[in-house]
């Protein structure tokens, strides 16, 4: 609401998902709350629909559970999926990286220490070269680096050229700059060097040709072996648990005796205590098993109310021509889609954000131009249309809501409410501050 009085309401609020549902009703009886405890004047002001803001959009995460499920393929994904970032901050052993300029360990006798220690490193828009890596797909993160690399040479070497005192002056003000930037470079080519590590090895190879077979539509049941393979070289149960957890999402379970078959493979391999993380999974609705009477069942996860939900089941079947969630020609080097994240699969999240924002771009990949003559896309500039038809294979409630300013009516409603006016004859309605 804060927000709101500074700016002025969401002239729309849209949205897809049951939790997400509640937020939008909760914002609304906030407002109501808000404006009963206001004076008049102070509403008229504060409760008008923004003139910066178009649309708050809102989308539940259990709507799309099978993003944070998939390895990230970008440069900053992948930092994070090896070393993890917390906070814009991410610790790396200084084996990797080095010591930070400046600081060289040494014990209580002064001797250097010999022993691997982690360095914290900001991880950042202020890095400029970071900010221009970011987002890359990390299949052009090393063009990148070397490019910056032979820039950083020749500006460098300028120095060489400079004649006038006025030039080497100009070059010593930018030296700093060109200090940064070469730190900044030598910790990021570190970084990429270790992350190929990662992605060269036989193993990630392996995930990533399951995740790719799953999310493109292939027979689940074809990957089972290759993930009891995996199981049998005890990679890490987190890996596992993603790949079932994924089959599980976008098929609607697994069956029941392929379920119990990795249950008691993951149990004999890493440990009975993973008795109680199955169980768990299972209570979120995440890794269940598929029912006969309805395969594609999802259940809503714990805490949530299926009341509100125009479906209980994601059909990705259906999904992945409606809204080409699988792009086979991926542009990695100039991308204008989003599917060059995941290298082919673009988020089902982010495709309801463009259902929104970008339906031209998504009507052009969809092959349904005819659906959108040129020139009418005015009339489709607010909520969901033409996509209304997909949305209804997605799970959880949608709501487009239009906020408007208060009427006439509506004020002195309010006005009665806050001076404790009772009004005669009144049913409630008219109170109700809209």
């Amino acid at each position: 609401m804060p927000f709101q009085h500074k700016h002025g309401l969401f002239p729309r609020i849209i949205g897809k998902g049951d939790n997400a549902k509640r937020l939008m009703e909760l914002l609304l009886r906030m407002r109501s709350e808000a404006a009963a405890e206001e004076s008049t004047a102070t509403s008229r002001l504060g409760m008008m629909p923004s003139s910066t803001i178009e649309s708050l959009i809102i989308i539940d995460r259990e709507v799309d559970m099978v993003t944070p499920l998939l390895t990230q393929l970008t440069y900053e994904g992948l930092i994070d999926e090896i070393f993890g970032i917390k906070n814009n901050q991410a610790e790396i052993e200084t084996s990797i990286i080095g010591q930070a300029p400046g600081q060289q360990p040494k014990s209580q006798s002064g001797a250097p220490l010999q022993q691997s220690l982690k360095r914290k490193i900001q991880l950042d828009s202020s890095d400029k070269l970071y900010a221009q890596l970011r987002d890359a797909n990390f299949a052009i993160v090393g063009p990148l680096l070397n490019k910056v690399a032979r820039r950083l040479a020749g500006e460098y070497e300028s120095r060489h050229g400079a004649k006038s005192t006025a030039e080497l002056r100009e070059f010593v003000s930018k030296l700093p700059g060109y200090q940064a930037e070469q730190q900044s470079l030598k910790i990021h080519t570190s970084l990429m060097e270790e992350a190929l590590k990662h992605t060269q090895s036989e193993t990630f190879s392996r995930v990533l040709e399951i995740q790719q077979n799953l999310v493109s539509g292939t027979d689940p049941t074809a990957q089972h072996d290759a993930i009891e393979e995996l199981i049998a070289r005890d990679i890490p149960l987190t890996t596992i648990l993603r790949l079932l957890c994924l089959e599980s999402t976008i098929s609607g379970g697994i069956r029941p005796k392929d379920l119990d078959a990795f249950k008691r493979l993951i149990l004999h391999a890493y440990g009975h205590q993973h008795i109680l993380t199955l169980y768990n999974l299972e209570r979120m609705g995440l890794l269940v098993a598929r029912t006969a009477a309805n395969p594609f069942y999802i259940p809503v996860g714990v805490g949530g109310s299926g009341a509100a939900s125009e479906s209980k089941v994601t059909n990705y079947s259906a999904l992945r021509k409606q809204l080409r969630l699988i792009v086979d020609e991926v542009n990695e080097q100039d991308p204008n889609d989003i599917a060059y994240v995941y290298s082919g699969y673009a988020p089902l999240s982010v495709r309801l954000v463009q259902t929104i924002l970008q339906k031209q771009h998504l009507l052009s990949l969809t092959s349904r131009q005819g659906d959108l003559p040129p020139g009418s896309s005015s009339s489709f500039s607010q909520g969901f249309a033409p996509f209304e038809q997909s949305l209804q294979n997605i799970r959880g409630a949608t709501f487009n809501r239009q906020q408007k300013g208060e009427s006439e009516a509506a004020l002195k409603a309010r006005q009665m409410l806050t001076t404790g006016g009772g009004g005669s004859g009144g049913d409630g309605r008219e109170k109700t501050v809209v």
